[in-house]
């Protein structure tokens, strides 16, 4: 979450495009991600599940210990406390808010980008600042560890322009520094194109080496984006894993349907 958070904000500015409606409800489905590969939550053990899409498939909580991290504790609080059951797709739009159903509004999770923020201020990476817009001020937050950034952006673009995919762990992932961290990376970048935010990683490129990673990406979402993976590289890093990796694929597979990429 934190990284397709820091590829969206502007360095110096530190706000993201007020053009941009697709981040939050990415966001959202990185929260599911994350808790995915910390084994939290898992697809519920059926094998009927098979018969439906991934997205519409049940997901439940399968470890209730606390990640240290607020909004990853709060979301697995609230798909906890729920005795009904509902899919991936179903979550995230809980999550973002996008429901009629006046007895789940409280699914929402609000303020994500901004408590995001505030989670890299704390870290060191970020810092608060306050600007004006004529008939308005915000809170802002401008990169002040800009080689947290750097990185980032090197990863994303290094995954994209040659054949190997991923680096180093992400930012958040303090229990264990090398879990999943190939396919770590590689949803970085299909959430960060999910969210448009994918571009401010990539105009460090020349106009060719654009095109080869935007190809790349939609060929890592195909991928991904259904389980078990196609690419013969995850099969070791996910291997044992697929009531957690299902739910990676499923929040990959509503990605694709988002209006950012068709």
């Amino acid at each position: 979450m934190e990284e397709v958070l820091l590829l969206g904000l502007k360095d110096k500015q530190g706000y993201l495009s007020f053009w941009n409606d697709n981040i939050s409800y990415t966001l959202r489905g990185c929260i599911l991600m994350e808790l995915a590969f910390r084994k939290r939550i898992a697809m519920v053990k059926d094998p009927n599940r098979r018969k439906y899409a991934l997205a519409d498939r049940y997901i439940e909580v399968v470890n209730e210990k606390l990640t240290g991290e607020v909004l990853l504790d709060e979301t697995l609080k609230m798909i906890n406390s729920t005795q009904e059951r509902m899919s991936v797709g179903q979550w995230i739009d809980l999550l973002s808010g996008e429901t009629w159903n006046v007895m789940k509004v409280g699914f929402q999770l609000k303020q994500v980008r901004e408590r995001l923020a505030k989670g890299l201020v704390d870290k060191g990476v970020l810092r608060t600042e306050k600007r004006n817009f004529l008939i308005f001020d915000m809170a802002t937050h401008p990169v002040t560890d800009s080689a947290v950034k750097e990185e980032v952006v090197k990863r994303a673009c290094t995954t994209l322009i040659s054949r190997s995919n991923g680096s180093t762990p992400a930012l958040t992932d303090r229990e264990s520094p090398v879990a999943f961290q190939q396919l770590r990376t590689v949803t970085m970048v299909c959430a960060a194109y999910a969210a448009n935010v994918l571009e401010n990683a990539l105009m460090y490129l020349n106009h060719e080496m654009r095109e080869v990673a935007y190809t790349k990406v939609d060929e890592l979402l195909s991928d991904y984006s259904q389980y078990p993976f196609t690419s013969p590289a995850s099969k070791n890093e996910v291997a044992g894993k697929d009531l957690q990796m299902e739910i990676i694929a499923a929040v990959l597979n509503v990605f694709t349907k988002m209006d950012s990429i068709l």
